[in-house]
């Protein structure tokens, strides 16, 4: 078999990404294989759940893979009890219980100490990994190291699939996209439902509505990222020649994962901790406001701590640890725990375009798209965390209960996670301002 044929195996089996990692004599079932420093790893293998798991003496985070070796003749064998290790006192990242409870899995290759081995990972559609390793002597190897590729982190290469673009394909096609839709100018606003049905809008998140619809991408359309691996983030501002500023984006909006808020739920929690209306509607409460790391908000009497986490040294002291909302008296208002917030941050962040918009409501709205985009690539959660420690990353919820008193109590839950445009490049060690 050659390296072509591999890749066509991939395919075959409905994966749409593929990395190698060349094997050191250490990488192996008893030593685990190293899988790089950080926790960017989490940004290219999928996993059904992050979760702390650990001892005092010995925290770490475990992430569950549905993983499967290939076998020579194109068929797989599931590997249960494959995981990823997160050891956040380094930090890096490590993959074990690859042959535990495995059928037919690669031993002779994988559990021995053998250096010029190479590991194939392949990510399918549906958020699987498909894993295949050839000795040092292998035709496969022998190509690849012809190769010459280079390697993320020193740790993994991305190998192009057939007829699937590459990291460097999609980011032209996307390019192309946002440039036919800057020459379009002013779009009527609308939205693409879950049927692929156009409807108009007319509210004020319709300006990411509207070019997720020119993109084809559905409102509410799954969790993955939203435009060939891109996760597309839209904010307003006032010149197109000025696209960092103060104006918020909205990163993500996780629920609370803890707290009073978890424990009860929205309503009771906004009885609580919120606040009768500011603009004076009647029978209506709020909770909102800025929440910043280490800075009491006002309006809620709530301050945002993070619990189990070392601003000094930027590493996770704790894996149960959690970003957490706290009164004066010391309650737990609401809390985000560790491993949910890395796999949200992980699941889509990897690559994001952020484009300006525009939007004017005479003699209907609409929105134009700006000729200058940041493209934003390599994260990882501890990146993030070190933001909120910073303060450059907030809690800025829109929470409201209306019928606080008559009728039907009625809630809308908004909790956000937020940033200023000026300071997304605390979050990605790449942010490039292209012209499209």
């Amino acid at each position: 078999m050659n390296l072509a044929q591999l890749k066509g195996m991939f395919v075959a089996r409905g994966c749409t990404r593929l990395y190698a990692k060349p094997l050191a004599a250490n990488d192996n079932s008893k030593n685990q294989v190293y899988f790089g420093p950080g926790f960017n790893a989490l940004n290219l293998f999928p996993n059904t759940g992050i979760f702390a798991d650990s001892s005092p003496k010995n925290p770490i985070f475990k992430a569950r893979l549905q993983f499967a070796w290939m076998l020579a003749d194109g068929r797989v064998t599931e590997a249960p009890n494959a995981q990823l290790i997160l050891y956040p006192q380094y930090p890096e990242v490590r993959f074990s219980g690859f042959l535990l409870g495995c059928k037919s899995a690669p031993s002779d290759l994988m559990a021995g100490r053998m250096e010029g081995r190479i590991l194939f990972l392949g990510v399918t559609s549906t958020r699987g990994v498909v894993g295949f390793v050839v000795s040092a002597a292998s035709e496969i190897a022998g190509e690849y190291r012809t190769l010459g590729h280079h390697l993320t982190d020193g740790v993994f290469a991305e190998l192009a699939l057939p007829s699937i673009p590459s990291g460097e394909d999609s980011r032209g096609l996307l390019l192309a996209a946002l440039h036919r839709i800057h020459g379009k100018g002013w779009i009527d606003s609308k939205q693409l439902d879950s049927h692929r049905q156009l409807k108009p809008c007319n509210a004020p998140q319709c300006g990411g509505f509207t070019l997720e619809a020119e993109l084809n991408i559905p409102k509410n359309s799954d969790a993955e990222p939203d435009f060939l691996g891109w996760e597309v983030k839209q904010y307003a501002v006032e010149d197109f020649d000025r696209i960092e500023s103060a104006k918020a984006i909205t990163l993500m909006t996780p629920e609370p994962t803890g707290g009073y808020y978890k424990e009860h739920n929205a309503e009771a929690f906004v009885r609580k901790f919120g606040y009768v209306d500011k603009m004076g509607r009647s029978d209506r409460m709020n909770f909102g406001g800025r929440h910043f790391f280490g800075r009491r908000c006002p309006p809620t009497g709530l301050t945002m701590q993070l619990n189990g986490y070392d601003a000094g040294t930027g590493k996770i002291t704790d894996p149960a640890g959690a970003i957490a909302l706290v009164s004066d008296k010391g309650e737990v208002a609401a809390e985000w725990d560790f491993g949910k917030i890395l796999e949200h941050w992980s699941h889509k962040h990897t690559k994001a375009v952020y484009v300006p918009s525009k939007c004017r409501t005479d003699p209907q709205r609409q929105y134009s798209y700006g000729n200058k985009v940041r493209l934003a690539q390599k994260t990882d959660s501890l990146r993030l965390l070190a933001a909120f420690a910073n303060g450059g990353v907030y809690y800025d919820p829109g929470i409201k209960l209306e019928n606080v008193t008559i009728g039907e109590p009625k809630t809308k839950k908004r909790s956000q996670f937020r940033v200023a445009s000026r300071d997304i490049t605390a979050l990605y060690e790449t942010v490039e301002t292209v012209e499209v």
